[in-house]
């Protein structure tokens, strides 16, 4: 089974990656402050404006290390990549899965299933330890009307209905977030979910924890031979990663939604470390920055038994497995993909 790698978060803008050797060199102001293996790195994914050196950008595509830019506060720019990995074989049905609407709606049929199931969980989650601080009536309610939908889903034959059945989902799931905020709430208080830009404090942390998300998927996606930017529910878009978007949709409500009510009622983070544009928007400061991308880390780290597999592994390797799953699926080695149940 796959291992766990590094992954190196560059978080400085004035940081500059070059290569030295077997070696990232991280440079500011001409200073050489940090020298770490390649061989011990899986991605690098850069917060920097000054970039990184072509030679390294070579040696990260020969030896298959992801490596992605995005902005300081977190908007993805773009993605290094080598070699196509995989057969030419499963990229064909890939596609050709893609350009057909009935199959494209089976598969997409079990992304939004994960994600439906995966969104109740949480909210039943707070209703069995928290009963005492949440409204239990409103979760109940939501909740209710997420089991229906599971339901419904299991009856869609197109995208379009799916997507319909989704967007509902979503915004009842989301009309009740903020009752899974118990601590700080005039620094996070929600009202719904806002995405380009973020309006508020949580949105801005919803949406960062979903670009390191997609990246992660991007990776997994890649190193099993599929195609990241051609999707079965979302559309195909230049520069979109259609599939990986796909992919998250079961993994969001475990992997970013839970991590960011646990950083905010924790008080991991606070209020103090966001500031609004002129725009509107909602940025997070480098040392807030830094702390997701620790307790990220942190949670890549533990370990939970898969529901499919029946096997104990870190909660970072999800993506990677379940991405496998897929590529087994198109290949015929499995009759349907397996969404990820969180239990």
């Amino acid at each position: 089974m796959k291992q766990l790698g590094n992954v190196l978060y560059i978080t400085t803008a004035e940081a500059y990656l070059s290569l030295e050797g077997e070696n990232v060199v991280i440079k500011k102001d001409e200073q050489t402050s940090t020298h770490l293996p390649l061989h011990n790195i899986e991605n690098i994914v850069c917060f920097n404006y000054q970039g990184v050196s072509p030679a390294l950008m070579g040696a990260c595509a020969e030896r298959n290390i992801g490596l992605a830019f995005l902005t300081p506060y977190g908007r993805f720019l773009g993605r290094v990549s080598g070699k196509v990995r995989g057969n030419v074989l499963l990229r064909k049905k890939q596609y050709q899965v893609s350009d057909d609407e009935n199959q494209s709606a089976a598969i997409a049929v079990s992304f939004l299933l994960g994600k439906v199931a995966n969104s109740r969980k949480v909210l039943e989650r707070a209703i069995r330890d928290h009963a005492l601080l949440v409204d239990t009536n409103e979760l109940s309610k939501a909740s209710a009307f997420l089991k229906q939908t599971l339901n419904a889903l299991l009856q869609c034959k197109h995208t379009s209905e799916l997507m319909a059945f989704e967007g509902s989902a979503a915004k009842v799931y989301f009309s009740v977030f903020d009752n899974l905020i118990l601590q700080q709430k005039d620094d996070f208080h929600f009202e719904e979910r806002s995405r380009r830009p973020p309006l508020d404090n949580m949105n801005s942390l919803l949406s960062f924890l979903y670009t390191l998300l997609t990246n992660e998927a991007v990776s997994a996606l890649e190193t099993v031979g599929l195609d990241p930017y051609v999707g079965f529910l979302h559309q195909d878009r230049p520069g979109r990663p259609s599939l990986a978007l796909d992919l998250i949709e079961e993994l969001r409500p475990v992997f970013a939604d839970r991590l960011a009510l646990s950083l905010v009622n924790r008080k991991q983070v606070t209020g103090k470390g966001f500031t609004q544009k002129e725009s509107g928007g909602i940025l997070m400061d480098d040392d807030t920055r830094k702390a997701v991308l620790t307790a990220w880390q942190e949670r890549k780290k533990e370990e939970i038994v898969h529901p499919f597999l029946k096997e104990r592994i870190p909660f970072g390797l999800i993506p990677h497995i379940q991405a496998l799953l897929l590529a087994r699926y198109l290949r015929g080695d499995l009759d349907a993909y397996p969404p990820f149940f969180w239990s």
